[in-house]
């Protein structure tokens, strides 16, 4: 206890000096991952954090933590990690990392295979619709509570984009920052120049849109160094870089706010293909226009997923032993209540 006390007590000197002025403080950031399932989310969860372990499957919803000194001789910042693992047959969990007490320092990291297409659409709107439907709900909340943070995560939405940004006014932000990862470029980049631009042109449009910053990556270290870059903008408030590079040959970088409706062009489709598409918002435009290309698979992620209890990595002697005998018991009071059944003997009447 004494140690503590000494520990608190430095902490307090350090953050309340002498003339009463703060020197520093120290930040909490969250930071939730989510996005394809396989995707490279963990594999870029350490790499950002400088850690050399060899990546494992994500069990549900997993947590870690990293920390970074801003100058010298100081506190070190500290970011909550979330990761969702499943792809998307596990939303209902988004709920759990984001709260009405770290709502106004959370950020939302969307990872998409780019290797798959055809599910890319399916999971990045499935995983998006639920989270900005939560965050609205807190928000909601915050206005009959606590208006004044209401009003300040409403206007921050906006300040990715400047008001004198020609689209300004035809964006939809999201309700809290949002960052996009088109991960696997590796397998990405062997993909027909046309499909490469339809992916790419689609992703910068729905970035925009949301205001959020894209960046493609994949296991290249000066890949990954750039999505780091992004990643620790988000957590420990780095700044974050101004270069661009839209060229669809190429990895894409695009910081939040620097891109435009102008530079990104209409919907990759012809004006007689686009004329007859029914779509209310700029955004259902482009996902019908991308899903001729590639039409969403109908595959459920929920009957991809497998057992834990068959995982090699989650082994436990002991606890494997006792489940294997009571699932024998289980089968076998299932065959003893099956035959009793049919022994039965029913009153006709």
């Amino acid at each position: 206890d004494a140690l503590w006390d000494l520990a608190i007590a430095e902490v307090e000197k350090r953050e309340n000096p002498d003339d009463g002025v703060k020197q520093w403080e120290v930040w909490e950031k969250s930071v939730l991952f989510m996005g394809s399932k396989n995707g490279g989310k963990t594999t870029i969860i350490l790499r950002c954090l400088e850690r050399e372990e060899a990546p494992k499957p994500t069990l549900a919803l997993e947590y870690t933590f990293g920390r970074r000194a801003r100058r010298h001789n100081t506190p070190k910042d500290v970011a909550h990690f979330w990761e969702l693992g499943g792809g998307t047959s596990l939303l209902e969990l988004i709920r759990i990392p984001i709260t009405s007490y770290n709502i106004g320092s959370f950020a939302v990291v969307l990872v998409l295979d780019l290797s798959r297409p055809n599910e890319l659409w399916t999971t990045m709107e499935n995983l998006l619709q639920v989270t900005r439907s939560h965050v609205n709900k807190i928000v909601t909340k915050l206005e009959k509570t606590n208006p004044e943070i209401a009003a300040e995560l409403k206007q921050r939405t906006r300040n990715n984009l400047q008001r004198d940004h020609p689209d300004y006014e035809l964006v939809d932000p999201f309700p809290i920052p949002l960052l996009i990862i088109g991960s696997k470029f590796d397998i990405f980049q062997e993909f027909d120049s046309e499909m490469r631009k339809i992916i790419s042109k689609t992703l910068r449009f729905v970035s925009h849109y949301y205001g959020a910053s894209l960046v493609f990556t994949s296991k290249s270290e000066a890949l990954l160094l750039k999505a780091r870059v992004l990643i620790n903008h988000l957590a420990f408030g780095y700044d974050k870089s101004k270069s661009v590079s839209v060229d669809p040959s190429k990895p894409l970088f695009i910081p939040s706010g620097l891109d435009s409706l102008s530079q990104i062009g209409p919907p990759p489709a012809s004006d007689s293909v686009i004329g007859k598409m029914r779509a209310n918002t700029p955004l259902e435009l482009w996902r019908k226009v991308f899903e001729q290309t590639f039409p969403p698979k109908s595959s459920c992620d929920l009957q991809d997923t497998k057992d834990p209890a068959q995982d090699t990595q989650y082994a436990e002697y002991e606890v494997d032993v006792m489940r294997a005998q009571k699932n024998q018991e289980l089968e076998q009071y299932k065959r003893n209540a099956s035959k009793s059944w049919k022994e039965m003997d029913f009153d006709s009447d």
